[in-house]
């Protein structure tokens, strides 16, 4: 995927009959504007100040022509050919308004509209081209080439492009990292901000995930590639916002439908008016055309049809920077109808990985350092993620162990220092008979809360019991406190347990809390729930969670540790697993509908003023322009504002 900078924001459409900007009119160089508009100043000077003579009125009228080509030559031509193929763009309307103004003897007012329209569409090009480059600039931030080992051991730069899958990459200090992949030799801390929104440096290890874009720290990195070039989270990034400018919010699809017939309507008002004001109303025929000339470029619905597109685009470029990618204006939009969100479990609001929470090591003759060294040894030699979370928190003592055994369901069995031991659940030990009263009460105790207990044990004894859980994401208590202060209900649906499910759910501060769903299960408790609270979204990270996202208002995926199927089927991806990044999407969302409605008075505002200004006989050709274009400016520079402030309307 290569996608270019004018993907960041697609043209306006040509039903818009807005500006030229769909039809790829070419914009005039700034020292030509400022002639043209000194030009016209002259021009206009001169009918105001000098005496009313042919000399005169000639040469005034050749500043005006002069002006008008060096400011809208192409415009005027765009404009002709618009109204052969019966378009009515703003192209089609300065044409009709440059020629009605010289055929009425008012070349100074041509000459300042051009002018001046010229000058207000450089400025407005200037302002979107920041909106149509937001996300585009992501695209740079992987390097072109990487530094790949080549089979005879020697490091060498490719272009990035050319790196196959599975390549060792090797990145410095400093560096960018070129692709995705895992790392293979070397420790660093990596600045992941530009792809997930994290906003502290990330430790990086054997094994840890590296995303193309992000930046090395103090150490060298190898990884093995795990993404080509066009497969990365980077790459993926920009081809679902690409996707998602495709597809309108209700309130852009609402504009552009009132656009294509209100500026038909207008256009015949203007033809009402010139034909019918000097029978009607007692005007000249010239002021009568004046007048109708007046009204068509003020009307042209270009401020109300920017509106939204600068809008939604800047609110989605808002979010990406925080590392939630938002696959659409209309879910932008739509979240800030959501009254409650279904939680999955297990890596959503938990880590998804066990954890060791509580070590008792039981009396005995055995020392206590001995007993915990053998219970390392042990975990240590087992594939079990339980036993993985045990080894990872106890240091191995590095002892010999002999006859090492796995017991399928139960646990692992071996001989040291003289003594056969077994490090196993519940079970295995009941079996052995070493589950006296005392060990049933502390194992009652860890159960109840929702923990995986193993024990070590001895041929006489249990020596230690383990506990092992899965633990809340940091910041996920508070993430959902702020959703409640929104207004947004939390319900908890697990396939898990109900005695571990209710555990999570009282240390996330979730109330409601659905346990032991199949996939099945939690999409009929979406829909349960839209029937009570009405617009809901589904947060998860698994398969089993991509139904369920896929019926849900808005779907949302945990990006880092989620499945490809379930950020398929989601609407928002979250890439960094973060959950504070949900309310801050439900604010980015209100924010985003504030502004778009904000243009929306303010374009149709300013437009109904000078509507009744013209019809009325106050406002001039060259104040035509100034509303219009005036109004197109305010809208975007007020659509801008997301770009701006996107990190902090997500934390007000």
């Amino acid at each position: 995927m290569n996608p270019s900078n004018d993907a960041a924001i697609p043209p306006r459409p040509a039903a818009c009959a807005c500006h030229g900007h769909g039809d790829s009119m070419p914009a005039a160089a700034p020292w030509r504007l400022g002639a043209a508009l000194l030009l016209a100043v002259a021009a206009e000077s001169l009918a105001l100040l000098a005496p009313e003579t042919m000399a005169a009125r000639l040469f005034g009228m050749g500043l005006a022509a002069v002006a008008i080509a060096l400011a809208g030559l192409a415009t005027y031509r765009e404009g002709l050919s618009a109204l052969r193929r019966g378009r009515l763009s703003i192209a089609a309307l300065m044409a009709v308004a440059v020629s009605g103004a010289f055929l009425i003897g008012e070349w100074p007012e041509a000459a300042m509209v051009m002018a001046l329209y010229a000058w207000a569409e450089w400025l407005e090009a200037r302002a979107v081209d920041r909106t149509r480059h937001a996300i585009a600039r992501l695209l740079d931030l992987a390097p072109p080439s990487a530094e790949m080992r080549q089979p005879g051991g020697t490091w060498q730069a490719v272009p990035v492009a050319e790196v196959p899958l599975g390549a060792r990459l090797r990145v410095r200090p400093g560096a960018r990292i070129p692709l995705d992949g895992l790392v293979t030799e070397g420790r660093s801390t990596v600045d992941q901000a530009p792809v997930t929104g994290e906003s502290l440096p990330v430790d990086k290890a054997a094994g840890d995930a590296l995303f193309a874009g992000s930046v090395n720290g103090s150490g060298t990195l190898e990884l093995r590639v795990t993404a080509v070039a066009g497969d990365t989270t980077l790459a993926r990034i920009l081809h679902a916002v690409e996707q998602a400018q495709a597809r309108r919010a209700p309130t852009q699809r609402l504009v552009d439908r009132l656009a294509a017939v209100y500026t038909p309507a207008v256009f015949a008002l203007a033809l009402a008016l010139a034909l019918l004001g000097p029978w009607l109303l007692g005007w000249g025929w010239t002021e009568a055309v004046y007048r109708a000339l007046v009204l068509l470029v003020i009307a042209c619905p270009c401020a109300l049809v920017i509106a939204t597109p600068v809008t939604v685009v800047s609110g989605l470029a808002a979010a990406a920077r925080r590392g939630v990618l938002i696959k659409g204006g209309v879910h932008l939009e739509g979240a800030h109808r959501l009254k409650a969100i279904a939680f999955d479990k297990t890596g959503t609001i938990t880590a998804g990985r066990p954890r060791l929470v509580a070590t008792e090591v039981l009396p005995s003759p055995i020392p206590e350092a001995q007993a915990l060294r053998w219970a390392a040894d042990l975990a240590a030699h087992s594939d079990h993620p339980v036993a993985q979370a045990i080894a990872r928190v106890l240091a191995p003592g590095n002892g010999a162990l002999e006859g090492f055994t796995a017991l399928p369901g139960r646990g692992v069995q071996a001989r040291a220092d003289g003594q056969t031991l077994v490090l196993g659940n519940h079970r295995l030990i009941e079996e052995l008979g070493l589950c006296g009263a005392d060990v049933e009460a502390r194992l009652a105790a860890h159960e109840a809360q929702g923990r995986t207990v193993t024990l070590l044990a001895s041929g006489q004894q249990v020596l230690a019991l383990f506990a092992v859980a899965d633990t809340i994401k940091p910041g996920a208590r508070e993430a959902l406190a702020e959703l409640q202060a929104l207004g947004v209900a939390s319900v908890m649906l697990s396939g898990d347990n109900a005695v571990t499910a209710q555990t999570i759910a009282r240390q996330a501060g979730i109330a409601e809390v659905r346990a032991e769903l199949l996939p099945e299960d939690k999409l009929a408790a979406v829909a349960d729930l839209r029937k009570r609270y009405g617009p809901t979204a589904m947060a998860g990270d698994g398969i089993n969670d991509a139904p369920a996202l896929a019926r849900a208002d808005i779907g949302i995926a945990m990006g880092a540790a989620g499945t490809d199927v379930a950020m398929e089927a989601a609407d928002v991806v979250i890439m960094n697993d973060e959950l504070q990044r949900i309310p801050e999407t439900i604010r980015l969302s209100r924010r985003t509908r504030s502004i778009l409605w904000q243009n929306i008075a303010l374009a149709l505002g300013i437009k109904l003023l000078f509507l009744g200004l013209a019809v009325e006989g106050s406002a001039t050709m060259w104040m035509a322009v100034f509303a219009d274009m005036g109004a197109s400016l305010l809208v975007v520079a007020n659509g801008l504002r997301m770009l701006r402030a996107g990190g902090r309307a997500a934390r007000s």
